[in-house]
């Protein structure tokens, strides 16, 4: 069995069903301790500035894992940079297979390039579908993890993060990743519940502010801790949670049709929007990468979203700002008034 590097989330039940190891670039890099200087090896590999530095961290960490020989990039629905990144990990020897979300989620073109994958990774797509059934019972677990967050509040935003972003590629072992949620929902269920913790004996009851993290996942995770520590808490992190794959279908092409980030970003809009409702939101954190084209649809969703709504701009894996922080304490501040 063989690593398989990703650049996103892509139909990861045809790389198990084939009998290789997906691995997601993403979270490689923005856990490893050496981060920046994956971001800073790209520069002197001569990767300019002003190129996103999940980019340069994703150039980085393929090529420092000598087992991986093959990565899966989407050329559509993701990030415009992949393109120039593939080529640059060819001229280092590594096989590229791309991958491509339709626009506007055909369903006939969705499937030809899951048909393509699945040729190019040799499986069936008797395989797919078996491994479609075993993933989702994996799946289930993170959902359960996410309803602990925001219904039950035991569970905090940065775990619930955690969880919903490892489903890009269960950690490379679904089984093991399994029983760790496992492991950690029964210690979850035994917390009292967040919203009260922060509460001082004698002290007034006063309400949590409960915010949504909608965007790509932030490359300084520390805002999640930085929040809590301000009073408020993530209750739902949008694109994680996609990553999740949450809503039950069949049909594995369906599935990949209605995960609503490679698409237009009115079908993630309809999706916030009705989380928010769910989830009684208090607020909005938007958050943008910089160098990023997502940043203009900032103003669609400004347009489109009746909620207080700060936009966060993240560069590189160096921790949380001051001026962000300031931002994120006024912007609280606004929320509890």
């Amino acid at each position: 069995m063989g690593k398989i590097g990703l650049t996103t989330t892509v139909p990861v039940e045809v790389i198990y069903a084939a009998g290789e190891t997906p691995i997601d670039l993403n979270n490689i890099f923005i856990t490893a301790s050496d981060a920046m200087k994956r971001v800073e090896d790209a520069e002197l590999a001569g990767f300019p500035r002003n190129v996103c530095g999940w980019i340069k961290g994703l150039y980085s960490s393929a090529l420092l894992d000598p087992e991986i020989r093959r990565i899966i990039a989407v050329t559509q629905g993701d990030c415009s940079n992949t393109h120039a990144l593939m080529e640059t990990w060819e001229v280092e020897g590594i096989d590229i297979i791309p991958f491509a979300f339709p626009y506007d989620g055909d369903p006939d073109m969705l499937r030809l390039q899951m048909d393509k994958l699945i040729t190019a990774l040799g499986t069936t797509w008797e395989g797919v579908k078996e491994q479609k059934r075993r993933l989702d019972q994996v799946r289930a677990l993170a959902w359960e993890i996410d309803q602990l967050t925001w219904e039950e509040n035991r569970v905090r935003g940065f775990e619930n993060h955690l969880y919903q972003v490892s489903c890009s590629d269960f950690n490379g072992d679904p089984e093991r990743f399994a029983r760790e949620m496992e492991e950690f929902i029964q210690e979850a269920r035994q917390r009292e519940s967040l919203a009260e913790r922060n509460l001082s004996q004698g002290r007034k009851k006063l309400r949590e502010v409960r915010l949504g993290f909608i965007g790509v996942p932030p490359i300084f995770p520390e805002i999640y801790d930085f929040i809590e520590e301000h009073g408020a808490r993530v209750v739902f992190n949008e694109v994680q949670r996609q990553f999740s794959m949450p809503f039950s279908t069949e049909d594995i092409v369906e599935q990949y049709r209605r995960y609503t980030y490679p698409y237009q970003v009115f079908q993630r809009i309809e999706d916030i929007r009705y989380e928010a409702e769910r989830r009684q939101l208090d607020g909005i954190i938007h958050y943008t990468q910089s160098f990023c084209y997502r940043q203009i649809e900032d103003l669609i969703i400004r347009k489109k979203l009746d909620y207080p709504i700060l936009t966060l701009e993240g560069e590189n894996p160096t921790g949380l700002d001051a001026r962000s922080k300031m931002r994120v304490e006024s912007f609280l501040s606004m929320l509890k008034e």
